[in-house]
């Protein structure tokens, strides 16, 4: 009597077998990390009003981030620079550049200038600039090599899980409060030095419960 299946099906059992225990795997995984923020957040990139380089002014120029962002250390937010600012060299810098229209068009008006936000915080989620800046947490940690930045990109996912990962052990990403916006500092070859010695000016001993960000 002829055979009605072909050899190979008798693989079939396994094959299903295996399809069933990691196609479910793979679609969690595949949702975890399609729908993550390291997927939906990292490398979102705007085009602003007016095409900024981080890479020339802090970058070439050496301009220390504090003179845009004035009040990262002092407020809850790093502000946005006005208009004012951005007019305290170009008023004599590249003063006819087409690019630069609008801003001098805040300036002329007085209405400033809506640049869009890169790196956003859901509003459930409380964060203070002033407290992580005076606890020794560079600005790299969270915004990457922004002097290296054509177009200023989020690196970070800034996500619960990533925020907490420092919470629970903030030691390897503090640093002197000299070096805060200091793009290119490593750390000593004897960090635990430095650890000890951070910790001995400033104790830090950050929140992990939910009412320490969801306040």
């Amino acid at each position: 009597m002829g055979q009605i299946f072909p050899p190979s099906w008798n693989r079939l059992p396994i094959v299903a077998a295996i399809a069933g225990t990691l196609g479910p795997t793979l679609a969690i995984a595949g949702v975890w990390y399609y729908f993550s923020p390291w997927y939906t957040d990292v490398g979102y990139r705007p085009v602003q009003p007016v095409p900024y380089s981080h890479r020339l002014h802090v970058g070439e120029l050496g301009l220390d981030c504090r003179y845009c962002h004035a009040s990262v250390e002092i407020s809850n937010v790093a502000n946005v620079p006005p208009t004012q600012t951005c007019m305290n060299c170009h008023q004599t810098v590249k003063r006819d550049s087409a690019l630069l229209a609008p801003i001098r068009d805040s300036a002329q008006s007085g209405r400033p200038m809506h640049w869009i936000r890169v790196h956003n915080l859901p509003d459930y989620a409380y964060f203070t600039h002033r407290v992580h800046v005076t606890a020794g947490i560079g600005c790299v940690t969270c915004h990457g090599r922004i002097d290296e930045m054509e177009i200023v990109t989020q690196m970070t996912p800034l996500s619960m899980s990533w925020c907490l990962d420092c919470h629970r052990n903030p030691a390897p990403y503090r640093r002197p409060v000299s070096e805060i916006t200091n793009m290119r500092w490593t750390p000593p070859r004897d960090i635990q030095a430095l650890t000890a010695l951070l910790d001995r000016e400033r104790p830090v001993n950050p929140p992990t419960d939910c009412s320490g960000c969801h306040r």
